[in-house]
């Protein structure tokens, strides 16, 4: 078994592994840290809200969007984003966030842009992931880059 989670020899095209059991949903939740909530929290409710993910809650040391995971639910995902004296941005990092259509990830752009995000990459197929690759990126004010992408046409 390579990996835990897929046959040996079970190959896309391009000679990664398959999940051999259907879709593989690798990440439950992400926290990202800031220095300064305030001006993460007009950030991340602009972009959030532009993907459609539900803040769930607003607390003075931290900002929760998305749904934690359930047995009944067991795919849901949420980020929380925590003030942090600590917090620091690292270029090789980021987190990607799915959007449900092209639209969504100019939405995303757009939004991340209004609320004091830079840009990073503006909406557009990234061919060299694949030919339906359709994504833009930021950072937001600490520096902490995110991107949106959707998979389809």
């Amino acid at each position: 078994m390579g990996r835990g989670y897929s046959r040996e020899g079970d190959r896309c095209s391009d000679g990664t592994l398959r999940a051999s059991v259907g879709p593989m949903f690798l990440l439950d939740h992400v926290s990202i840290s800031v220095t300064d909530l305030g001006r993460a929290r007009v950030f991340y409710d602009a972009i959030m809200g532009a993907l459609g993910a539900v803040k769930v809650y607003d607390r003075q040391d931290a900002l929760g969007y998305g749904a934690r995971a359930r047995a009944d639910d067991p795919l849901a995902t949420y980020l929380a984003v925590y003030a942090s004296t600590e917090a620091t941005a690292d270029r090789r990092r980021h987190w990607c966030f799915k959007a449900s259509s092209r639209e969504g990830v100019d939405r995303f752009h757009a939004a991340g842009l209004a609320a004091g995000g830079e840009d990073g990459g503006a909406p557009g197929v990234r061919s060299s992931y694949h030919p339906s690759y359709y994504a833009a990126f930021l950072s937001d004010p600490d520096g902490n880059r995110v991107e949106a992408v959707h998979h389809g046409g």
